[in-house]
């Protein structure tokens, strides 16, 4: 194991005026964060407008993610900077109108269909094997893993790579929206009448209409496959072809639209994220990345859904990793009614924070909570904090659905890259985690490669 720590954001000061910490939460919600919440069960934050707490306390966040989640819908504030790009999607949209979009979703993601899309994941895996073995020096890597995960969701869900004209036209679209995406609207802040303009930015909403438009004429060439009997069995198909088992109807073409986004958003973005932290992590730790690497080795040439059970460990790095860099690093829920929270009033609209950054670092909760140990949940301590604080996919009824996807796709791209090259750290290059759409790196994650001797080519 590395001695020194993985990279954590510097806290801000304990006493900070307003508009110092509107200006620090705008630009990096991590660093605009005390010191004191890695310890505290709960806390509560002020502005003219509402009131917001951020809770740690275990039984509380079950309380509101799994005993009572229609009691403590998502924030409309948050949803006010993403939706022109998703839309009604099932990540904004709550009540009987994400109940029925759940409804027509899970089934795609149920049962054997994960091991139905592994071939697919597989492909990517070894494309970007091939792709990272023609680098030469260092490297950042977090475009090479947006790559990875974004190719991974189009074998998945359109069956075709990245190098699709589409499918690369909507990934260099995102990677632009990205940068022009802001964490927070100022509708955020400020309640608005819906009414009013949202002040997005015009690249924001140039992007956005691009990749909506892009994905309309997938969604519009599938429809016509489907028509005609054509249409390859894969996770777009089940998606448009699944009826609400209540309503008998299925999505149209727009709501279809919304869906893919989110997809999209979540299905690569996180990925992206969570494999860039994890191959930084493997490459600070020599000893970690060699197991990984023994693991690898042990699935073959010609790995098969059923040899993931033999990444065992690998799985708990990818879990190390998401523990200290969720890559949603908070969750926004409202109260709907008035509530009491450890003896303290919450207000009917308060906005009620769940930090899988925070869950995940607790002092209180975990040993060396912030040292870099995937052996840790083996231990009864690193077993109780999976049960009780371990929450990247979220929690309850709104868990991500994509959760035991991702649970695959991760460890299995870790392995195929950890057995084809040494992964090294790159001196003067230690990454310090952002918030951006996702928990990323201010000046990049930059590593170096060398084939293993083995692999060499």
């Amino acid at each position: 194991m590395s001695d020194r720590l993985p990279p954590k954001p510097a806290s801000r000061p304990e006493k900070t005026s307003l508009i110092n910490y509107l200006r620090l939460f705008r630009r990096d919600i991590l660093s605009a964060q005390p010191a004191k919440l890695y310890r505290a069960w709960m806390a509560e934050f002020r502005t003219p407008f509402f009131r917001s707490f951020l809770v740690n306390q275990p039984d509380l966040v079950k309380e509101v993610l799994n005993k009572r989640p229609m009691d403590f819908p998502k924030s409309s504030r948050i949803a006010e900077g993403l939706r022109p790009l998703l839309g009604d999607s099932v990540f904004l949209t709550n009540g009987e109108v994400w109940q029925r979009q759940r409804r027509i979703i899970d089934p795609a993601f149920a049962g054997g269909r994960i091991k139905d899309t592994f071939p697919a994941m597989l492909a990517a895996g070894e494309a970007v094997v091939e792709r990272l073995g023609s680098l030469e020096g260092p490297f950042d890597v977090e475009p090479q893993t947006s790559h990875a995960a974004a190719d991974v969701i189009f074998r998945t869900l359109f069956s075709i790579p990245i190098t699709h004209e589409t499918a690369r036209a909507v990934f260099a679209e995102f990677q632009t929206h990205q940068k022009a995406q802001p964490i927070l609207n100022i509708a955020a802040f400020v309640p608005l009448p819906k009414w009013l303009p949202r002040f997005h930015k015009r690249e924001t909403k140039r992007t956005a209409k691009i990749i909506r438009g892009l994905i309309e004429q997938l969604t519009d060439a599938r429809m016509a496959q489907i028509e005609a009997g054509t249409a390859p069995d894969d996770l777009a198909t089940k998606i448009m072809t699944t009826p609400d088992p209540e309503t008998g109807e299925a999505f149209n073409a727009a709501e279809m639209v919304d869906q893919v986004a989110i997809f999209f958003l979540a299905g690569h973005e996180t990925s992206a994220s969570a494999l860039a932290w994890a191959l930084w992590l493997l490459a600070d730790n020599p000893d970690v990345q060699e197991r990984v690497a023994a693991e690898g080795d042990a699935l073959g040439a010609a790995p098969e859904f059923s040899d993931m059970s033999k990444l065992r460990f690998t799985r708990d790095v990818f879990r190390e990793t998401l523990r200290l860099y969720p890559p949603v690093p908070m969750m926004v829920r409202e109260a709907k009614c008035p509530e009491t929270f450890r003896e303290r009033e919450v207000p009917k609209g308060s906005q009620i924070v769940l930090s899988p950054w925070h869950l995940g670092r607790h002092e209180r909760f975990w040993d060396a909570p912030d040292a870099f140990d995937p052996d840790r949940f083996a231990t009864e301590n690193g077993k109780q904090g999976l049960r009780d604080c371990f929450i990247p996919f979220s929690s309850g009824p709104r868990v991500c659905t994509g959760a035991g996807f991702a649970m695959v796709e991760g460890p299995l791209i870790l392995a195929l890259i950890a057995r084809a090259f040494h992964i090294r750290t790159v001196e003067g290059r230690r990454p310090v985690p952002v918030a951006h759409l996702t928990v990323r790196a201010a000046e990049g994650i930059w590593i170096e490669l060398r084939p293993r001797a083995e692999n060499a080519r």
